[in-house]
């Protein structure tokens, strides 16, 4: 398999950004697929192969933590114009690339200031065809906003816009929940990565002698690099090494050297940073995320000293966790002196060294397997369907003015679950309805609160227990005519009375049979039991079962249950959605009926969501929504009677 991948990257103050991204853009590249990365920030020493496409835009940057201000080439604020040109180049390399995939770096959880290039990006992703699968790329640990509104309005692009969020971190340092509230609609689409090296190559065993300071690529630096030399003035009997950032000018760099005695060596940081790292006794840094990537890979003793200016939260963050794990002491910006690293530094080189916990580290290859997996997973998003047999058949019913109506019905639900939590996002994009059948003897109480939230969403009876008593060798049933009938009449009757205890308003009396198979003997029970509605999988040959009975069936089900129990044949799904069609323009019996599409959320995988996804979205192009189940059910209460004449 061979992809095409553009990754989008901005980083305004270090270069932490585009290392982490140039690393995806190698891993990709070196797995075969054609890769382009396009940065948006100051041109940088990425390490770049010559197999990655580099695309660079007039670049932006800022001034100290100042993130609404955006800077160019001459840092002058830039203005329209300037933003034009980067839209304008970021639009033709989306053309040129074609991708398969398309990776944002860091937005929607942040970039604000370039959103109005990140949407355009979206939209112009989201009508080519086939459309990409669009993934955000996002670090450990996140600075959220501290406006609701802002962190609804993230949750609800991500949850229009994007595919998956790959989260470059491990849950065993830093889980996403412990910088950002996420929203529980979107954590089914969180694939956590491990923490992407950007030099993946283990360094050797050497004899760990003296100590180093680094404070990454921007000039936030300075204070932890001149509180380092007064400390080293202190500690003179080992030798210090303090690698100063290329973002630090070149007149505080020299007075830094001016300013070292002897058994200090002041220097540009330096492209062999690992190797350096590796033979030191201890370091002294601050806690960005390439810096610690560094620390786990080489194992060294840690001080962290964690940049904190301008209210950002994230270094911090990230050094108390590694400090909880006792893999580093930190010493918070706000209290840092010569006397508090002094005595830090003292600790650290008295401390035995800890064993490290199982970090993964190979967050790049991760990356890339994930990709991968969720292409394969995913055909219906990147292989031709022929939908042509489906529109030629609403062409049709709109031309003889034959309205065509949807319902959706969900079985097996007992919780609110990352499944189901999937489901409703997804019904939520589009305005959709959903009947929700769901299982009597095992509600729970989180289905109820999340059904309170869900306007368009209403539970329907699923029988009692979903427990199968047919005999051996026949199809599976819980209410089939293997049982006594008063039996059954009295555990349906129990069904809906405790479904009604449990969902309260939410619940519809519709009686759905697990496996859609019911006796006929029980059918004219049910109006007597307290139910109202029956239904079933199948096309009807008459209008309605018995008096006082609507049914209302499902008709279209995506899973192949008999074979590979994931996605079935899209051209049969397509054919059985055309016929549906067909047979309401034809004036079948069951003509007024609401099509009926039936999922099973806990055991879809990405293939059959995928495929959901388009149905629902070709559908909303033509206008048609899937109604809710309470105005579906007495729509065709309605029909139903006239159909009878009444």
């Amino acid at each position: 398999m061979s992809l095409r991948v553009l990754i989008a990257v901005t980083h305004l103050l270090g270069a932490g950004h585009l290392t982490r991204a140039s690393a995806l853009a190698r891993a990709f590249a070196r797995k075969g697929h054609a890769t382009t990365l396009v940065s948006g920030g100051t041109p940088a020493r990425a390490a770049v192969p010559e197999s990655v496409t580099f695309v660079q835009l007039p670049p932006v940057r800022t001034v100290g933590t100042d993130f609404k201000t955006l800077l160019g080439e001459d840092l002058a604020p830039v203005d329209q114009a300037y933003f034009d040109k980067r839209r304008a180049l970021l639009l033709e390399t989306l053309e040129a690339a074609r991708p398969d995939i398309l990776i944002t770096e860091l937005f929607p959880f942040g970039r604000r200031v370039l959103a109005d290039e990140f949407s355009a990006l979206l939209d112009a992703a989201r009508h080519m065809s086939p459309r990409p699968l669009v993934l955000s790329s996002i670090r450990d640990i996140l600075v959220p906003s501290s406006k609701a509104s802002r962190l609804a309005e993230t949750h609800e692009r991500v949850l229009r816009d994007y595919d998956a969020v790959l989260v470059h971190g491990d849950p065993t340092l830093a889980p996403l929940e412990a910088s950002w509230p996420v929203d529980e609609r979107i954590r089914p689409l969180i694939r956590y990565t491990g923490y992407v090296d950007e030099n993946e190559t283990p360094m050797p065993a050497v004899h760990r002698h003296g100590i180093i300071v680094s404070g990454g690529s921007s000039a936030a630096g300075l204070p932890l690099y001149r509180a380092s030399l007064a400390a080293a003035r202190t500690i003179a009997d080992r030798p210090w090494r303090i690698l100063v950032g290329r973002g630090v000018a070149e007149a505080e760099f020299l007075d830094l050297q001016a300013s070292a005695p002897a058994h200090v060596t002041v220097e540009r940081a330096r492209p062999d940073f690992r190797a350096l790292l590796s033979g030191a006794e201890l370091s002294v840094s601050q806690a960005g995320y390439n810096t610690v990537v560094d620390l786990l890979r080489c194992g060294v003793p840690s001080i962290l000293v964690p940049f904190e200016a301008g209210h950002e939260t994230e270094q911090r963050l990230r050094a108390e966790r590694l400090a909880a794990l006792g893999l580093a002491e930190m010493v918070p910006e706000a209290e840092l002196s010569v006397q508090s690293l002094e005595g830090a530094v003292r600790r650290g080189l008295a401390r035995p060294p800890s064993p490290a916990p199982a970090i993964a580290l190979d967050g790049a290859v991760r990356t890339v397997a994930a990709v991968e997996n969720l292409v394969s997973s995913a055909p219906a998003l990147h292989r031709k369907i022929d939908w042509s047999p489906l529109d030629r058949a609403l062409d049709q019913a709109m031309d003889q003015g034959v309205p065509i109506r949807f319902w959706w019905r969900d079985d097996d639900a007992v919780a609110d679950t990352p499944a189901l939590d999937r489901l409703l996002g997804l019904a939520r994009r589009y305005a959709a309805g959903i009947g929700l059948a769901a299982i009597p003897s095992g509600i729970e109480a989180s289905l109820a609160r999340r059904l309170a939230e869900e306007p368009k969403v209403f539970a329907l009876v699923h029988g009692w227990s979903h427990a199968d008593h047919a005999s051996a060798g026949e199809k599976r049933a819980e209410f089939g005519p293997h049982r006594p009938l008063e039996h059954m009449a009295t555990e349906a009757e129990r069904a809906l009375h405790v479904a009604r205890e449990s969902l309260g308003p939410r619940l519809l009396p519709v009686f759905v049979p697990p496996w859609n198979r019911i006796s006929r003997d029980l059918v004219p029970r049910l109006s007597e039991l307290g139910f109202r509605s029956l239904s079933t999988f199948t096309d009807r040959t008459s209008v309605q079962p018995v008096p006082g009975l609507v049914q209302v069936n499902t008709h279209v089900d995506p899973i192949d249950w008999h074979g590979t129990r994931s996605l079935a044949d899209p051209a049969l799904i397509v054919a059985a959605l055309a016929g549906a069609v067909e047979r309401r323009v034809a004036g079948k019996a069951d003509a007024q009926e609401p099509i009926g599409f039936l999922t099973h959320h806990l055991v879809h995988d990405d293939v059959i969501w995928a495929l959901c996804e388009r149905l629902i979205a070709r559908l909303a192009a033509r206008g048609i929504g899937f109604l809710c189940p309470d105005a579906c059910f007495t729509l065709e209460t309605r029909s139903q009677l006239r159909s009878n004449g009444i």
